[in-house]
């Protein structure tokens, strides 16, 4: 496991990317960005790794603020790690900072390589001579943005952990599927909060700010043996309170992580309400086709009147959501947390779910037996059999004749029908009607 470590803005999650082949950590020249640790995988040959992004290190941050819960994220990851890579800026040169990190590492006494950053285009020697002082050893010139140098320091790195052979990687039982959970929300209704209270540990920054998570953080789980990967999204704001360039990268992310999720834990706040907001999210979700589960959560601080508030805007609001299981509960003091897994694997089956042509077909013709579709003026549409399209979430194919003409009651009514025959809950359940071509129509 390999931590990358150093002040805000020399380039950890443009390393971070480079690392793991991916884009999965928001880059761009603003300090501060990272907030949390963010762990991403590789491979070099046949020699597997885990990289942890951690926030911009600031030994000296004040009490309270963002910037002590960002260093002592950045402490559980060096804990976690094998190998520290700390991350300097080649052009920027030392600063007080850096000197007081590398105090801190050789403390700690953990194999460190000395990373010189944006080191393109800079000839080795003088410019990397002052880096030396830090008492950490050879300073190995790189740049992320553009690959150089790259692969001879993660060797480096990789050689520094005792007993890391080359026979890494080998083929061994296929693991189990794993879930993609994300949970979303609006910002500040306590999401990173109920992620830590699952996961027993301080793993997110958790701070009464809205804002604080700025990227889509993912964690990987383990419950009841099962998988999951909890995915600790930004909250998502209106757009016209999406200001900074930043926040805006924070919305795609959100977006990206919804649409990859397995199960959507769409977390409300008690406190205030189903907001127009909330019901922007819920409707992304369901144009998404994720599973979902609703959780009100701080329902601890709300009386008996506003508690009835709330439950009917949940009905009227969130009225496209009825299928989805709701559940309430406080992060913070960890109450009604078991019963939300029961609905996450639950939602997870649904939108898995095979339907079998037989078995969907005979459920048609005995809806139709039950209630047959109104004819449209000079138009009668006739159903003759049913297949499975597809899952997550779950299609069904209604092939006949002048099925354009079906009206919306009596689709919504076919659903419910394959809902409960096939006790699909909490995912979103999609009917595509072909009409067959008329040979003679010409």
């Amino acid at each position: 496991m390999i931590a990358l470590v150093g002040r805000p803005n020399v380039g950890k999650s443009t390393l971070f990317n480079r690392l793991t082949g991916t884009r999965d950590a928001i880059v761009a020249d603003f300090a501060g960005l990272t907030r949390d640790r963010h762990y991403g995988n590789g491979h070099l040959g046949k020699r597997e790794y885990i990289v942890i992004d951690t926030g911009g290190f600031e030994p000296d941050a004040g009490e309270g603020s963002i910037y002590r819960e960002m260093a002592k994220q950045t402490r559980q990851a060096v804990a976690e790690s094998d190998v520290v890579l700390f991350v300097l800026d080649a052009r920027a040169g030392l600063s007080a900072q850096d000197h007081e990190i590398a105090q801190y590492l050789r403390r700690l006494g953990k194999p460190t390589i000395l990373v010189a950053n944006k080191a393109e285009g800079m000839t080795q020697g003088v410019q990397l001579v002052e880096f030396f002082e830090l008492g950490l050893g050879e300073v190995l010139p790189v740049s992320s943005a553009h690959g150089q140098g790259v692969r001879s320091m993660l060797e480096r790195a990789l050689d520094a952990v005792p007993g890391f052979g080359d026979d890494e990687g080998e083929e061994g039982d296929p693991e189990p599927e794993v879930i993609k959970l994300a949970v979303a929300g609006r910002p500040n209704v306590g999401k990173s909060t109920l992620i830590n209270a699952w996961l027993g540990e301080e793993r997110l920054v958790a701070f009464d700010m809205p804002g604080t998570t700025r990227d889509a953080i993912s964690v990987p789980f383990e419950r009841d043996g099962k998988k999951f990967e909890l995915i600790d999204t930004a909250g998502l704001r209106r757009k016209g309170k999406v200001f900074e360039a930043i926040e805006k990268f924070s919305v795609v992310k959100t977006l990206q992580a919804i649409e990859s999720a397995h199960v959507v834990l769409l977390l409300l706040d008690a406190t205030q309400g189903v907001t127009d907001q909330d019901a922007h999210i819920a409707g992304y979700i369901l144009e998404s086709g994720r599973a979902v589960v609703l959780a009100v959560n701080k329902w601890d601080a709300v009386d008996s009147y506003q508690r009835e508030q709330l439950e009917r805007q949940i009905e009227t609001r969130l009225a496209f959501l009825k299928f989805a299981s709701l559940h309430l509960i406080s992060a913070r003091k960890r109450q009604g947390l078991g019963p939300v897994w029961k609905s996450i694997i639950q939602a997870q089956a649904s939108a898995m779910r095979k339907m079998p042509t037989p078995q969907l077909t005979r459920l048609l013709q005995e809806s139709i037996a039950f209630q047959s579709p109104q004819k449209v003026g000079m138009y009668r549409p006739k159903m003759r059999y049913a297949h499975q399209g597809g899952m997550n979430p779950p299609v069904i194919v209604i092939h006949g004749n002048s099925l354009e003409h079906v009206p919306d009651a009596y689709k919504r009514f076919l659903e419910g029908r394959f809902r409960k025959a096939f006790n699909l809950v909490g995912t979103p359940l999609r009917i595509e009607f072909k009409t067959s071509s008329n040979p003679y129509k010409e």
